[in-house]
C-alpha cells in the first residue's frame, strides 16, 4: 500500500488502519461516532493527503479543462473553486473533481497571461484521470502531475475557522465558501488556504507541501485541543458526506451514470462550450431520465448497503442502493441509490431487499441533514 506524509504520526496515534484505494489510511482513531459528532459540533482534522492534484497551465489551459469537464471553467475568478466531473463521451463520469483557477505564482513559472488551473482528483482515480486527460490535450496545455509533493489536510467544523486563525495571519472570515488565498499558516509558507469541504459542516482544506504536513498537523491539533478538535478517519468522513447527500464516487456515481441521473445537472454545462459527452446528455435530457438518485430513511434499525436492491411498495424491482450508514447526527438508517423514475419523488414508499426479508423506507429530499 502507499502511504501519505502523515502515515506515521496515525500509528503513534493509535488510528486502525486500512486499504483505501491503495492507500493505508485511518478508518478511526477513537470511534466513529466521536468523531463524526466533533466536526458537527467542534472540529476535527481529516488526512486526504491521497487525493490527486494537477496542474493545468499555459496557452492551452483553458481550452483543455473547459472541454475534459462538466462545469463552465469561465465562472471561475482567480482565487476561485467549483466541483465538476470529467465526462465520458456516453454520459459516464471517469471522476468527480474540484477545479481551483490559480493565480499568477512566479515560483511556478505562471505569468498571468494565460490561465493556471489545479484540479483535485479521487485517490483511486489519479492514474486513470491523468491518461483521460493528456490523451485529449490537444490543446498544448502544460501538466504536471503534484500529488506526491502535496499533502491535504481538512479541518472541519464549526470551530475550524476560530482555530485555524489562530495560527494564521490571513482573516479567514473573508474568504468565501468555495474560494482560496495563498498565504502562511503555523509557520508554513505558500499553503493554500482553501474554503471548501466535504462534510457540510464548515471549515478549511489546506494544501501544502508534504515535507511540511507532519509540523502543520501537530500546530492544528495543538490549537484545537481545547476547542474539541480531534482527528478524524474516513469512517465519520462518509457518515458526514452522506448525511449531506454528497456522491462518492465508486459508489453513487462511476463511469456508468450520468451527471444528469445523479442529480449533478448544476455543473453540467450543456448551453454552454463544447465538451466531452454533451452532445449525449443533451439527448438524455431531451429524451428523459429512466433514473434518478434519490435519498430514502429507513424505518427500522438496520443500515442500508451498496448493492441492496430496493422494490416499490409492491415489491417489485425499481432500482438499487449506492451508500448507506447509520446516521449519527440523524439516530437512524439512510441510503441513496436510483429508481427507476416515478419512484423518485419524495415521499414516495419504497422497500430495501435484503434477500430473505425487506425493510421499509421513503424517499426523501436531499440533504437529509439540513
Amino acid at each position: 500500500m502507499q502511504t501519505t506524509p502523515l502515515t506515521n504520526v496515525h500509528r503513534e496515534l493509535g488510528a486502525k488502519l486500512v486499504d483505501f484505494a491503495g492507500f493505508e489510511m485511518p478508518l478511526t482513531y477513537t470511534s466513529l461516532k466521536e468523531e463524526h459528532q466533533a466536526v458537527r459540533e467542534a472540529a476535527g482534522m481529516f488526512d486526504v493527503s491521497h487525493m490527486g492534484e494537477f496542474i493545468i497551465r499555459g496557452a492551452g489551459a483553458r481550452d483543455l479543462v473547459q472541454y475534459v469537464t462538466s462545469n463552465d471553467v469561465d465562472k471561475l475568478a482567480e482565487g476561485q473553486a467549483q466541483y465538476s466531473c470529467l465526462p465520458r463521451p456516453a454520459g459516464g463520469i471517469v471522476d468527480d473533481l474540484l477545479v481551483y483557477r490559480l493565480p499568477p505564482n512566479p515560483k511556478m513559472g505562471m505569468s498571468g497571461e494565460h490561465p493556471a488551473y489545479m484540479l483535485v482528483v479521487n485517490a483511486g482515480n489519479i492514474v486513470k484521470d491523468w491518461q483521460w486527460i493528456e490523451q485529449h490535450n490537444t490543446f498544448g496545455a502544460e501538466m504536471i502531475d503534484i500529488s506526491a509533493d502535496t499533502a491535504l489536510l481538512a479541518v472541519q467544523g464549526p470551530k475550524a475557522t476560530a482555530i485555524l486563525q489562530t495560527l494564521t495571519q490571513h482573516d479567514l472570515t473573508a474568504i468565501p465558501y468555495y474560494q482560496f488565498k495563498r498565504g502562511s499558516l503555523a509557520g508554513v509558507d505558500n499553503v493554500i488556504l482553501s474554503a471548501t469541504g466535504y462534510t457540510g459542516s464548515g471549515g478549511f482544506e489546506l494544501y501544502l507541501q508534504a515535507d511540511k504536513a507532519t509540523e502543520v498537523w501537530s500546530a492544528i491539533l495543538k490549537a484545537g485541543k481545547e476547542e474539541g478538535l480531534i482527528p478524524c478517519g474516513l469512517g465519520a468522513r462518509d457518515t458526514l458526506r452522506l448525511e449531506k447527500g454528497y456522491c462518492l464516487y465508486g459508489n453513487d456515481i462511476n463511469d456508468t451514470t450520468t451527471p444528469l441521473e445523479a442529480g449533478l445537472g448544476w455543473i453540467t454545462k450543456l448551453a454552454g462550450d463544447d465538451f466531452v459527452g454533451k452532445d449525449h446528455l443533451v439527448q438524455q435530457k431531451e429524451a428523459g431520465l429512466g433514473r434518478r438518485l434519490v435519498g430514502f430513511k429507513v424505518n427500522g434499525r438496520r443500515s442500508p448497503r451498496n448493492g441492496h436492491g430496493l422494490l416499490d411498495a409492491e415489491g417489485n424491482p425499481i432500482g438499487e442502493v449506492t451508500s448507506g450508514t447509520h446516521a449519527p447526527s440523524l439516530d437512524y438508517p439512510i441510503g441513496m441509490g436510483y429508481v427507476a423514475i416515478g419512484n423518485h419523488r419524495p415521499g414516495t414508499k419504497i422497500q430495501v431487499d435484503l434477500g430473505r426479508k425487506t425493510m421499509e423506507a421513503e424517499v426523501v429530499k436531499l440533504p437529509f441533514l439540513p
